[in-house]
């Protein structure tokens, strides 16, 4: 996945959504793996927002390598989760060998009335077992 993005502006009490860029998993050389994904709470000089306030879904497959089967974790939007613990973000199912699976996703933010303005940062890790 990309090492940073950029997600634009939101204003305190909105909710806003966008796409971190492709994630591709390959070649793990095992006939099943999961991708899960977990995020640290944003930050910013005086203000948090806080993991449950971070929604992630994964989105279909928009690569796939034969012979397996790449399966979102969520689908699309109305399957989003927040990023308060680990999740499923893709799994693989298969024959080991040459597999890979990427995907899109979009983290969707709930940004609290009380936040304060400021550039927020933090990271979401996408770890394969």
């Amino acid at each position: 996945m990309p090492a940073t993005a950029n997600l634009g502006a939101a204003s305190a009490g909105s909710t806003h959504s966008a796409q971190l860029g492709t994630v591709t998993v390959t070649g793990q050389q095992e006939p099943e793996w999961t991708v899960t994904v977990t995020a640290t709470a944003l930050t910013t000089t005086g203000g948090t927002i806080p993991t449950g306030d971070i929604a992630y879904w994964s989105g279909p497959a928009t690569a796939e390598s034969s012979p397996g089967t790449c399966r979102p974790g969520q689908s699309g939007a109305g399957s989003q989760v927040t990023l308060n613990a680990a999740r499923t973000a893709f799994s693989y199912t298969g024959s080991s060998g040459n597999e890979s699976c990427s995907w899109n996703p979009t983290v969707v933010i709930t940004v609290p009335a009380n936040a304060p303005v400021g550039q927020y940062s933090g990271t979401i890790t996408h770890s394969v077992a």
